[in-house]
């Protein structure tokens, strides 16, 4: 190893265990010549505590039944990156605290940035030192194929756990014969319906194909519109960026259009489903949804929506809590059922896989004091706890039929078909190119919905693109 190398890794290790002031980790940063989202972390871990002291802090964790823990590795010491600074953070801290005292295992627990792209970045610096820490990186869903050369198998952690996860999780975090993450908890996409509109115009459930969705969108806002002009049909994540990877996949593979990059790292995208799908997609821009859908994220969507201003949303689950906060105009008037299907052959109920899962580093040099700390985390009474406080999806589908997580988040009974069946993006066969194949993915997507081009020719040049890009690997 470089002398750099050792350099960088001492000052992250000094960083990371509050062995160095602030102002030393920018003097050394900038005599290493180190980049700054990387003088970013090191200068957050300065500030970020063990456990949070505010009042009412010691009930976090209230709910925890603590699994079973190894005091084998007591002394060594863990470095984590897990969630960004928010609400969670207090009751993280507490997960994190009881099984320090547990295991006797001292944890430097710091805050990662709120971005998925920035998390990323600094995970690539880290791991391009071959920094000693963190021991363990709380990772997306689209990341093992990105970060598998610089992670331990992590299966026997897993058998270990003794019940089952969410095999379709498994197999995305799973490279080349390798279990590059444990899942943590999970995501997918749903969608919302107003339950009160449907009712006032004569239903009596959700829909369940594009077609249902469109006849009653496009009834409810011909009634609605008289009395609110901003009302809308439905509303969903069409931005140029990674959100509309989601949705958009979620139209081709429900419309029977099959995936974008198939598991052998073939390029599927362009075939005549695909197309009529974004085709269909199109037609809905400035008809059942807003011209302005095209530059909407996720919180530009349920903003329309918890405004009472849509029938439908296409969104994830984190939407419902919110929804339901007690002053919302829409507090209970809606549900969440299964994204459409379409109606043709190939047609099924298909949602985006999202979601979070623990890695070690191959760099630690406690890799197994990490690992127990993942079997810790990522346990079914762990996870247990992380769906009662947090409301946060397990990847363990008997914790869907606990009663104790259904009295707390009844929509979650409706989400284990929904996370069972989930479609993933194709970042396991790409591996690090993934972001290039995304790109090219919602980039043409948009441009079909903007009017910029027709889906045929955009769907054509997307596919050659990134076949370009796959005969880079």
């Amino acid at each position: 190893m470089s002398e750099k190398v050792n350099q960088v890794n001492e000052l992250l290790a000094d960083a990371l265990g509050g062995r160095i002031s602030r102002r030393g980790v920018m003097k050394r940063a900038a005599a290493l010549g180190l980049s700054a989202p990387l003088v970013g972390i090191l200068m957050s871990a300065q500030k970020v505590g063990a456990q949070d002291a505010t009042p009412g802090a010691e009930d976090w964790g209230h709910t925890i039944v603590m699994p079973e823990v190894s005091t084998a590795f007591s002394g060594s010491k863990l470095t984590t990156i897990l969630d960004a600074d928010g609400p969670g953070k207090p009751f993280e801290n507490a997960v994190v605290q009881k099984f320090s005292e547990a295991a006797g295992v001292e944890i430097n627990n710091v805050s990662a940035p709120t971005s998925t792209t920035d998390r990323l970045a600094q995970y690539q610096q880290f791991l391009a030192a071959q920094a000693s820490e963190p021991d363990v990186m709380m990772i997306d869903v689209i990341h093992p194929g990105i970060l598998a050369q610089h992670a331990i198998d992590l299966k026997d952690v897993l058998d270990a756990q003794g019940v089952e996860y969410f095999d379709r999780i498994v197999q995305n975090n799973t490279v080349n014969g390798i279990l590059v993450g444990v899942p943590f908890f999970t995501d997918a996409g749903l969608l919302y319906f107003r339950t009160d509109l449907l009712q006032k115009y004569g239903y009596e459930k959700g829909p369940e194909t594009w077609t249902e969705l469109e006849e009653m969108a496009q009834k409810i806002v011909d009634g609605e519109r008289a009395s609110n002009p901003d009302f809308q049909g439905f509303v969903f994540q069409a931005n140029a960026y990674e959100g509309l990877t989601c949705d958009a996949l979620e139209w081709q593979a429900s419309m029977g259009g099959g995936e974008i990059i198939d598991a052998d790292g073939k390029v599927t995208l362009n075939n005549e489903q695909a197309i009529a799908a974004f085709d269909r997609a199109k037609a809905w821009v400035g008809g059942i949804a807003p011209e302005g859908v095209t530059t909407y994220d996720e919180e530009a969507s349920r903003g329309v929506w918890q405004a009472g201003n849509s029938a439908f949303m296409r969104n994830w689950p984190y939407c419902f809590s919110l929804g339901q906060a007690p002053d919302s105009v829409i507090k209970d008037k809606f549900d969440v059922s299964p994204v459409p299907k379409g109606d043709g052959e190939g047609g099924r109920n298909a949602a985006t896989l999202g979601g979070w899962q623990l890695m070690v580093s191959k760099y630690s040099k406690n890799q197994d004091a990490a690992k127990e700390f993942v079997k810790y985390i990522t346990s079914q009474n762990i996870q247990k706890s992380y769906a009662l406080e947090r409301s946060l999806n397990p990847t363990i589908p008997a914790l869907y039929e606990d009663a104790d997580i259904l009295a707390a988040n009844p929509f979650m009974g409706k989400l284990l078909d929904v996370f069972t069946n989930a479609v993933a993006r194709p970042s396991t066969p790409s591996a690090d190119l993934y972001g290039n194949i995304s790109t090219i993915y919602f980039t043409g997507v948009n441009q079909i919905l903007t009017g910029q081009k027709d889906a045929k020719s955009a769907v054509e040049q997307m596919a050659k693109d990134m076949e370009d890009v796959m005969a880079q690997l």
